[in-house]
C-alpha cells in the first residue's frame, strides 16, 4: 500500500477509452491510492467501448492541493473535456505545482488545450494527436510509456501496463 496517502483525480466524459480509465483506477487503488473519477457533471455516463462509469465529484470542485496526481485518459472525451475552463485550469494548477500529471492516448489534447506542453519536451500519445502535439512544441517519442519532469506519457491501450508501471514508480518515487 504504498499510495495510501495519495488522492488522484481522472478526468472523464462520455466516450472516455474505458480501459485508459478503468486499469489505471484499479492498479492505483491496488496500490491504496484514493482515486476519484471527475467529470463536468456527477450524472453516469458510459465509455467508449460502453462500460457504466458514476462519477465521483465535479471537475469544477477540485483543486491542485487537495491532489496528488491526475490522469487523463484518452477516447474521444478529451476533445470535449478540453473545452472547459474548469479542465484547463485544473490541469494548470497541477502542473505549475510540479504534480504527476499522467496522460495517454488522446489526453494529449487536454495537455495541449492548458497549454502545459513545454517547447523541446518529449510526449508521446495516439498518432491521431502526434502533430498536435509537435505543434504545441513536444518532441514526438514512440515508446510505450516514460517520464518527462512530472509528467507521465503513455501511447495507446496497448501500452497500459507500461503506463501503469510509470505511474506507480512516479507516485512511489
Amino acid at each position: 500500500m504504498n499510495l495510501s496517502n495519495k488522492t488522484i483525480a481522472t478526468l472523464v466524459a462520455e466516450g472516455v477509452e474505458d480501459l485508459e480509465y478503468y486499469v489505471p483506477l484499479m492498479r492505483l487503488e491496488e496500490e491504496g491510492a484514493r482515486v476519484l473519477t471527475a467529470a463536468l457533471e456527477r450524472k453516469p455516463l458510459h465509455g467508449k467501448n460502453g462500460l457504466s462509469i458514476v462519477p465521483d465529484v465535479e471537475i469544477g470542485s477540485l483543486t491542485s492541493d487537495e491532489l496528488s496526481a491526475l490522469i487523463l485518459p484518452g477516447g474521444w472525451a478529451p476533445d470535449k473535456l478540453r473545452r472547459y475552463e474548469s479542465v484547463t485550469r485544473l490541469v494548470r494548477e497541477m502542473n505549475q505545482a510540479n504534480k504527476v500529471i499522467g496522460i495517454i492516448c488522446h489526453g494529449g489534447s487536454i495537455a495541449i488545450s492548458a497549454g502545459i506542453i513545454r517547447k523541446g519536451q518529449r510526449a508521446t500519445g495516439s498518432l491521431g494527436i502526434k502533430d498536435d502535439l509537435v505543434n504545441a512544441g513536444a518532441v514526438w517519442v514512440d515508446e510505450p510509456a516514460f517520464r518527462e519532469g512530472h509528467q507521465v506519457w503513455g501511447r495507446v491501450v496497448a501500452d497500459i501496463p507500461d503506463f501503469c508501471r510509470e505511474l506507480v514508480k512516479v507516485l512511489t518515487g
